[in-house]
Formats: C-alpha cells, structure tokens, sequence
C-alpha cells in the first residue's frame, strides 16, 4: 500500500514536540506491514539545510497554484525516509520556528502557511506527481487537517484518508474572514464542513471529512467524547463512532537504547544495572547536584499547565525536605519556568534546571534519573514516560490518557507479580502528587524491589511493531471499501 503521510514536523529534521517523533517513526514500522509510506512537510529552512547538508538527490516537481502561490516539491530521500519537502519561501523561509516567531509569537499568517500544506497534499493524492497515486493519505493534527476537507470537496476520485488527533487541545481555529482565500467551494462554509461557531475551525473540518479519525491512546479515544475532555468537539467525535480508534503511539527503540545509546556516559541493560550508576554520577556533574545515593527525580517536557509542571514547581522544597534531587529540562510558561529558577536558587544542589530544549541531554536525564514526574492535567499518549520505561527511569504519572495506558502501578498485586513499571496516582493535585512522591520513595528504599521495577520497565514493549499493525490494519480495511 502506498501511503502519503503530511505532518507539520517530522523527527530528526524538525521537532518541537511529540508529532515530530510520531511521523519520523511510524513509516519505518509501518515497512514491515506491507505499507510504502512517503512523508510530506514544509520545507522549512533547518529542513532544506539538511538535505543540502546531505548532498541527497532531489528531484524538482513544480506545483501550480497553491492558494495563489508558486511551490515546488523536492523529492528525497533522507533519514532512511522517503519525502516531499513543499518548498514555498514566502510560507516557509522564516528565522522563526514552525510555528512562531523568535519572539515566541505565533505567526499571523500560520492558517495559510497549514492551508497550503493541505492543499499541496491534497493535490499530491489526486495525481500531482507523474506516477504517483497514495492508497491512503494519513494526516496529523489541525495542521493538515485541511487535506481531507480539500478533497471531499473535489468531484474527482480521491483516496481515503485517516487524520490523527495528537492533541485535541489545538484545533486551528481562525476568523471567518479567511475563508474566501482558502480555495474551498461555497459549500464548505456549513456546520458540515469548515464552519466552527462562526469561524473556521480546521481541525473541526477534517474530522468531519476524513474516512477514519485516530488518536494516540485508548484511554485518550474515550476521554475525548466527553464534555470534560472533548474541547468543544465531543459531540462531533462521538458521532464518529467506531470510526474513532485509539492507538497508543510507540518510540524508534533504535533511536532510545541504553545498551547503545552515544549520548549517555555508559551503556546499560536490565542485567548489567550497576553500569546505570555511572549515569546518575554523570548527571549529577552536570547539574551540579550534591553527590549522594538519595534519588534524582526528573521532568522533561513542556512547562505548562497541561503538564501539570506548575504542581511541581510548588513543591520543590517539599521535594527537598524529603532527600530527593531535582532535575528539570524544558521551557514554556513564564511563571513555571521562573518558580524552577527559584528553586534553583534556593537549592543549587539540590534542584538543576535548564530551561530549553536539548534532545542529547533528555537521553542523558532518562539514563540518569531514577524517576521521571508527569503529572499531567491531560495527556493524548505521552512519549517521555516511554522513554523513562525503556532507560528503566520510573515514571511517576497521573491517571490519564496514554500515561494510564502505558504505566503499571506499583500496586500490591503488581509488586508481588513482579510486573510494576511506575507509580499512578488519580488526581492531578498537589497532596496526590505528593502522596505519589512518597510511595515512590518507599518503594526506592526497598532495592531489591526498585530495581525488579527498573527491570520489568525496561522490558516493556514501547516499541511501534503492534501499533504499526493497528494501523496497518486501518489501511487494509480503508482500501477494501
């Protein structure tokens, strides 16, 4: 089968967050289910430096009128995938980031820099390319989400197409003033097509339209049809029914692999643990941190109400009353990031903190901390507990989503079974989060237990093989209609 994926950012050319790792792994899980995928994104400049920077071989396609601009496709092959580049520099030729400026703005023109992503997919599906016709078009998020509403709206055949929620919370929503310029019949300005309480709502377009609508977890599929989890649009995806699937996302276990990892000071596997020390000593140079044997907890993320990290950052000195050490990589609100700071300042031993973004030195927190916290208001999948499970860094997560999906608790039953992997608790508060902490402790104290943890977490499969075919499967039938 031949699939055309379009996603906003794709893992390792760009990536702010989980979408990136999703689109860079899946198509290579996907090979092995008889599906040939072909991944489309913008042609963004860190995205066109690495394809000069790797001398590979482009093919020019020239695009004729996407909303009223000149494009072309490079065609490539790079990072073991094959892709389509939408090369537009009046969209794309930015010093910004994909979807903000330097300044952290989001860019005024962002509905037109997506619509035209869309579009452009769009026409990739109905024959563009000499040659080149996918069996199915998989879109992600908001950002693509047009793709399926620009071919419902067409009058010639169109393949089917599967949209994938990552994050219901961002739906790209716009003024209705915008909708003339899209290229859409006069028909799509209707509650069935792009017309969302009077704006255009591009998200609430394409799961109207699309064949199949998928999101990143079981437990996210059921949350979502509910007024408190829906965003607004729970009413629309429980009438989707059974065309609505939860997946929950897997990681490229090449990319995460403690016994091969470059990035960390020493390889380590479930039988050889005592190398993992090495890690933690390692992190504790890096950060500063007081050298002892207490444990080092960690947060990697986004800082953000939705990760639930503003909790953490209020109870930094309850957490070091109790002999943990801190460690905190990520940026986002300015209020959390300035309380960590704080911490930091009251407590340069005992809380590290960088705020931004750094991919070598998240692997190096995994592989060094004994537990990662992630308390989040609400979580589609979640990918750093994945990681925290394959670098046996026990993850400390609230009941939700894929974070509830993808943890065992480290219940009574689950201990004496040997099958614990983390720590749950239901309520994304502060006390629960503290009450987390401390059975994360008690079981820490207990070695024996800790490490039948670590190793049980390391052994899980966070792999995309059964996933991949979950997918796979969606395709078959799609193609079968």
């Amino acid at each position: 089968m031949k699939i055309l994926s379009i996603a906003a950012e794709v893992f390792p050319l760009i990536k702010t967050g989980g979408l990136a790792d999703v689109a860079g792994a899946l198509p290579s899980a996907l090979s092995g289910h008889g599906c040939d995928v072909t991944t489309m994104l913008p042609g963004y400049p860190v995205v066109l430096k690495a394809i000069e920077a790797a001398g590979a071989k482009v093919e020019v396609l020239p695009l004729d009128d996407v909303l009223g601009g000149t494009a072309r496709l490079l065609a490539v092959k790079l990072s073991g995938m094959k892709l389509l580049v939408l090369d537009m520099p009046e969209l794309y030729d930015r010093l910004g980031g994909p979807y903000t400026d330097t300044a952290g703005h989001d860019y005024g023109d962002n509905w037109r820099r997506f619509a035209a992503l869309s579009k452009a997919g769009a026409m990739v599906a109905q024959g563009a390319i000499d040659g080149y016709l996918p069996d199915i078009v998989h879109v992600h998020d908001w950002q693509a989400a047009l793709t399926p509403v620009y071919l419902a709206a067409s009058n010639r055949p169109r393949p089917k197409t599967v949209l994938t929620i990552h994050n219901l919370a961002f739906q790209g929503n716009y003024p209705s003033g915008i909708f003339p310029q899209l290229g859409l019949p006069a028909a799509s300005w209707s509650i069935e097509g792009v017309e969302y309480y009077g704006n255009v709502g591009f998200l609430k377009g394409g799961l109207h339209a699309c064949d199949v609508v998928t999101t990143v977890s079981p437990t996210y599929a059921k949350e979502i049809v509910t007024p408190g989890g829906g965003m607004g649009l729970d009413g629309l995806l429980l009438g989707r029914g059974s065309r609505l699937v939860g997946i929950v996302n897997g990681i490229d276990t090449t990319v995460w692999d403690p016994e091969a990892d470059p990035a960390i000071a020493a390889p380590y596997s479930p039988a050889d643990m005592k190398s993992r020390l090495h890690n933690k000593r390692a992190l504790e140079g890096e950060f500063g941190l007081r050298r002892e044997n207490g444990p080092i907890f960690s947060v990697v993320s986004r800082l953000t109400w939705q990760k639930g990290l503003d909790l953490v950052a209020e109870i930094c000195d309850e957490l070091v009353e109790r002999g943990v050490r801190l460690v905190v990589v990520g940026s986002g609100e300015a209020i959390i990031e300035g309380t960590f700071q704080a911490a930091h300042s009251r407590h340069p031993d005992r809380v590290g903190v960088r705020i931004g973004y750094d991919e070598t030195l998240s692997h190096r927190v995994q592989a060094g901390a004994d537990a990662i916290l992630i308390p989040s208001r609400f979580e589609p999948c979640g990918l750093t507990q994945l990681y925290g499970l394959r670098y046996g860094c026990i993850p400390v997560v609230a009941k939700v989503g894929g974070l509830a999906d993808t943890v065992v608790d480290a219940n009574y039953a689950a201990v004496s079974a040997k099958a614990a992997t983390g720590v749950i608790f239901t309520s994304p508060e502060r006390d629960s989060l503290l009450a987390a902490v401390d059975r994360t402790l008690e079981l820490y104290e207990d070695a024996q237990v800790w490490r039948t943890m670590q190793a049980a977490a390391m052994k899980a499969d966070v792999s995309w093989e059964k996933s991949a075919a979950l997918y796979a499967g969606i395709y078959r039938d799609l193609t079968k209609e």
